[in-house]
């Protein structure tokens, strides 16, 4: 017995160091290369400054040294001493901080801090001389990094010798745990002189205070600059949970000039200045605080505490080095008589939902546990059945493609889901339209005299109602809102129309006829998309302008995004023909057909920021429209293109991972030249075709049940179930038991072992197995040897453990445990020439040899300078 558990310590030592072998060399190294330094409190990050491998420049790691606060609305303070004695130039923050523990962070720099310690509770203030504030952050903001040429002067005579960091700890109920909490912030630095100097300008509010109650509540601030010239190029904004919006300006002769807005309760990042401006002296810098009181029981006060409130702009510039101020401070109370001039924009609260809160976070310090458990939560409901796949059948039976109808330039659903058609009646737009200046040279044939607007049962194709006589002149784009309200476009007249549901003009955007580029003119305008939660408006312009324009409920401009493409491969943000826009309410997200770019763009309807494009070889050069229905699926239909060979089609879309999930086209007739399309929640679309003056109707068809499908170039054969059945029931012995009950018998075995055996478990009974395959494999080689000696057949009765205990550590028999996959398994270990079709993305790789074309997504090739289609 000794001599069994001394042989089985033995084998369990061997066993324990022979497992290293399974782990890659190279991810080995990599972890070691990649691991971060780890503090004595227990925080990861590197203790010294990180020279650049490539460059003099450094990052330096400015974090709490693993604090663990006992009580809410804790400030604490710590210092670094900047490790250099000449001048230098902060050029890059990256937070570390996250909004579940941390109301906000600021940067300070000093020459001598408030104290020695370690780090200390912040009342008495970081620094004991001026303190610069350097950088904010608040609400999980991204990473900010300045212009090139722009830096933060430090050392040397900048009289900035330390850095301070203070981090104000919102609720200690986070901290039930005890853990220790490392925020902070990396900083860059270079020695290479900045031509521009940066800096900081802080308008903020010292005795605001907000009535119980009150819808509105406005805090002002303003000053007069009389530093030399500076230029603003970010803008970051401060409130507490009552702030709504807070807006900055310049103000010049009376003129206010904007400099960022934003809803504090985004993430509070330092956003660009959307139109460059100056400062000189002379100007005043205002700003304005929206609050309300709604929900308080009691006033509240300008405070340090999260049930206080704050106002804070942050104006982030840069001024010439001979003459730069590294930070300058407003908290003078505006003048109402100022204050009564100011843009009514400034009044409009930003609604954020709290999904658009939860999407804008930034958690890039989540742990490997934390990000694995948030990858395998299960598939909503609406992915499962976008997986099953998704098919449109032409229905031909629907009357709707002889209307008498003139070029079909939008389509649209009202809350009823009849069917609304914008039409050009008798009017054609083609090349003798416009002249090169894109103003409309037809204006003597008068108004469109017959309906424009058709509203149409979607079943019979009967006319219900009509509007939009002697209105239009070129129809384009058209969307109706909750309200039942028409939102058209008018591609001759330059101008947008919101009109009631019996034709009533109700708003009316741009001039008649003048085309242009700026706040009150649009140069052809495509399309409007409503947000049914907010009210917001947003207008695609157009053919010769290459913008999206937020509006506010009211049509008062809130901001535009978007430029023309500048280079053969065109960059987010970037439009040819922004020509169909699509609401993506769940996500709070605004989709765009990017037409002569041949993809689809999809942003932040709040803000402008670029979230993905989605763009296939399917495509060809052309997008000419999208919708999107809830669910999850986006509809799209291409155009021709002398550029490619592609058919003209539509698709139907996965939104959420932008793959196509079928496509479509007429079986009467064909697609000439699709300009529209619309969807209803239930799946069915319609298409209006703007060459063949058609509408058609396309309805959702039954799923094959065994289909075969491509996925990412590889053929997938796609088997029901009634056939794994049928398999199981030929392979299984003849029992009393129905297939179905087999099938579940034998997939409830085929996942005990899965779920119920532990690493722990699978290691003991490899343990017990080894000494027993030793004790096998020496009776067989005795066996053996005497069969060579006395010429028995003892060979061939030792065959069979080929397929037993050996065959199975061997990963052969079946059932068997294969060492590969198992340590593979674990973290620490490559899963490289172990179970390679089972890794994620697997079915994208390719041999090393393969010379196959790569099936990544399609960029179109720059258009040559030939006529746009005149649609």
């Amino acid at each position: 017995m000794a001599s069994i558990i001394s042989s089985f310590i033995i084998l369990f030592l061997i066993l324990q160091d022979s497992c290293y072998c399974f782990r890659s060399p190279l991810s080995v190294f990599k972890r070691y290369q990649e691991s971060p330094s780890t503090l004595s409190n227990g925080c990861s990050g590197p203790t010294r400054p990180v020279m650049s491998p490539d460059s003099s420049d450094f990052t330096l790691d400015v974090r709490m040294p693993g604090v663990t606060p006992t009580e809410s609305d804790t400030y604490l303070c710590k210092s670094y001493p900047l490790p250099l004695k000449d001048e230098a130039y902060v050029v890059d923050f990256r937070p570390h901080a996250n909004m579940d523990t941390t109301h906000h962070m600021l940067l300070f720099g000093c020459g001598s801090p408030a104290s020695n310690e370690e780090y200390w509770d912040c009342g008495a203030g970081p620094c004991t001389d001026k303190s610069s504030i350097m950088y904010a952050w608040a609400r999980n903001a991204p990473p900010t990094k300045l212009p090139k040429g722009v830096g933060f002067k430090v050392g040397g005579n900048s009289g900035i010798k330390h850095l301070v960091l203070q981090v104000h700890y919102g609720d200690a109920k986070a901290f039930q745990d005890k853990h220790k909490d490392c925020t902070g912030v990396t900083v860059q630095i270079t020695p290479e002189r900045q031509p521009l100097i940066a800096g900081i300008y802080l308008l903020m509010s010292m005795d605001t205070v907000i009535p119980p109650g009150e819808k509105a509540v406005y805090a002002d601030i303003a000053c007069q600059y009389e530093k030399p010239t500076m230029h603003p190029f970010a803008y970051r904004v401060h409130t507490h949970q009552l702030g709504q919006v807070v807006s900055g300006y310049r103000i010049r002769n009376g003129k206010w000039a904007p400099i960022g807005r934003q809803s504090p309760q985004l993430p509070q990042a330092f956003y660009p200045v959307e139109d460059p401006l100056e400062v000189r002296p002379g100007d005043i810098l205002a700003a304005r605080c929206v609050f309300t009181g709604q929900g308080r029981t009691s006033s509240t006060y300008i405070g340090g505490t999260s049930s206080d409130e704050m106002c804070n702009l942050y104006i982030m510039y840069y001024m010439d080095a001979a003459h730069a101020s590294s930070y300058m401070t407003c908290v003078r109370n505006g003048d109402p008589k100022l204050f009564q001039h100011i843009p009514e924009i400034a009044n409009i609260p930003i609604p954020v939902s709290p999904d658009m809160m939860m999407h804008h976070g930034h958690h890039n310090d989540l742990k490997e546990p934390e990000a694995r458990n948030i990858q395998k939560q299960p598939k909503r409901e609406e992915e499962e059945v976008l997986d099953q796949g998704y098919h449109l059948e032409e229905d031909i039976d629907w009357p709707g493609v002889n209307l008498n109808l003139g070029q079909v330039s939008g389509l649209a659903l009202d809350g009823n889901n009849n069917l609304v058609i914008f039409h050009r009646g008798d009017h054609v737009w083609d090349a003798n339209s416009f002249d090169g200046k894109y103003v409309y040279q037809q204006r003597g044939i008068g108004p469109i005299e017959e309906s424009t607007i058709l509203v149409v049962n979607p079943n019979s194709s009967a006319i219900l109602h009509s509007t939009g006589r002697n209105l239009f002149y070129l129809p384009h784009g058209l969307t109706v809102d909750g309200d039942g309200n028409f939102w058209v476009t008018d591609v001759a007249l330059h101008q947008v129309f919101k009109l009631g549901p019996y034709g009533a003009p109700l708003l009316t955007l741009g001039v008649a006829f003048q085309p242009g580029s700026d706040r009150r003119h649009f140069c052809q305008p495509t399309d409007v998309a409503v947000d049914p939660i907010t009210g917001n408006f947003y207008v695609a312009d157009g053919y010769c302008n290459s913008r999206i324009v937020q509006y506010s409920p009211h049509g008062v401009f809130i901001m535009q995004w978007g430029e023309e493409t500048s280079l053969r491969v065109a960059k987010p943000g970037e439009f040819s023909i922004p020509h169909s826009l699509a609401m993506i309410p769940d996500h709070g997200q605004l989709c765009v057909a990017d037409r002569e770019n041949g993809r689809i763009q999809c942003f932040q309807a709040e803000t402008g920021r670029f979230v993905k494009e989605i763009k296939h070889k399917e495509f060809g050069s052309k997008v000419f429209a999208i919708s999107y229905i809830s669910g999850g699926i986006l509809f799209a239909v291409n155009g021709k293109s002398y550029l490619d060979s592609m058919p003209v089609q539509g698709f139907v879309m996965n939104y959420s991972l932008g793959e196509i999930l079928s496509s479509f086209v007429p079986v009467r007739k064909t697609f000439d030249m699709p300009h529209d399309i619309v969807s209803s929640e239930e799946g069915t679309v319609f298409v209006g075709d703007a060459h063949a003056d058609i509408v058609w109707k396309f309805s959702p068809s039954e799923i094959d049940e065994h289909r075969s499908v491509k996925k990412d170039g590889f053929e997938v054969e796609e088997i029901t179930e009634t056939e794994i059945l049928e398999t199981h029931v030929r392979t299984r012995p003849k029992s009393n038991t129905t297939a179905k009950e087999q099938h579940h018998e034998q997939a409830k075995q085929t996942m005990i072992p899965q779920n119920k055996i532990g690493v722990p478990l699978i290691l003991i009974i490899t343990l017990l197995i080894i000494p027993v395959v030793v004790l096998v494999a020496i009776a067989i080689f005795i066996r053996w040897r005497k069969g060579r000696i006395y010429g028995g057949d003892v060979e061939h009765k030792s065959e069979p453990s080929s397929g037993g205990i050996l065959g199975k550590l061997r990963g052969k028999g079946t059932g068997g445990l294969n060492l590969g996959t198992f340590f593979a398994s674990h973290k620490g270990y490559s899963r490289k020439g172990f179970d390679r079709l089972s890794t994620e993305g697997s079915d994208q790789e390719k041999d090393d040899d393969d010379g196959s074309d790569s099936e990544e997504e399609y960029s179109a090739p720059t258009i040559p300078p030939v006529p746009v289609s005149s649609s």
